[in-house]
């Protein structure tokens, strides 16, 4: 594991500033990073990839190798968290679409294993909040990777809609109707979600 604990110094430090002693071989302000994003990260896998931990696990390993090995190509006018979050929906889309393609590979040897839908039949039913939230994340696989990053990065991780625009390469348009269309399918799929809430969060700014 990275991580360990770091002194005062590191802790006061911006991400950005961070990252410029990362590229300049400092291994404590690697850990100091690596503590305050990798908790954030692979929450984000393990909803990107469908609960999956091992591979989010192994996702969140590779992301940090990826910053060591890219650091230098950072921009100084960028926000750390925008450049590795965009990081980590590259690394996933890559992976839909290598499952995409095995799925293809596979169909005819098992032409039943697409998804019939009915496992979220039963959803329909009284859920206590926790629950709900699990079914929420699984029926947001249904969507493709950019509705669901969109998603997931604005209400999970709590970003605005310019940064999830700037992280996605996507204008901000495209980023409010993303949400729009995701937050109306769901709320028709529960009961339980407030589609007039939704609707009014994806206009924010």
């Amino acid at each position: 594991m990275f991580f360990r604990r770091t002194s005062q110094k590191y802790s006061d430090a911006s991400d950005e500033q961070l990252l410029q002693m990362i590229d300049g071989g400092d291994t404590r302000a690697f850990d100091e990073l690596y503590g305050r994003y990798s908790n954030r990260l692979l929450g984000y896998f393990l909803k990107m990839l469908n609960g999956n931990a091992a591979k989010a696990q192994d996702f969140l390993q590779d992301i940090f190798l990826k910053v060591l090995e890219k650091c230098n190509q950072f921009k100084s006018d960028a926000r750390f968290s925008t450049w590795i979050f965009a990081i980590a929906h590259n690394m996933c889309k890559n992976e839909y679409r290598r499952l995409h393609v095995r799925r293809i590979l596979d169909y005819d040897a098992d032409p039943d294993q697409e998804q019939s839908g009915d496992e979220f039949s039963a959803l329909l039913q009284q859920l206590d909040a926790d629950n709900l939230q699990r079914q929420v994340m699984r029926e947001l696989g249904n969507f493709d990777e950019n509705q669901r990053t969109t998603f997931i990065l604005r209400f999970q991780e709590n970003c605005s809609i310019r940064e999830i625009s700037e992280m996605l390469g996507c204008a901000e348009g495209t980023t409010k109707s993303r949400l729009f269309y995701v937050s109306k399918k769901l709320a028709r799929k529960f009961g339980q979600l407030a589609p007039e809430k939704k609707e009014e969060s994806t206009h924010e700014l």
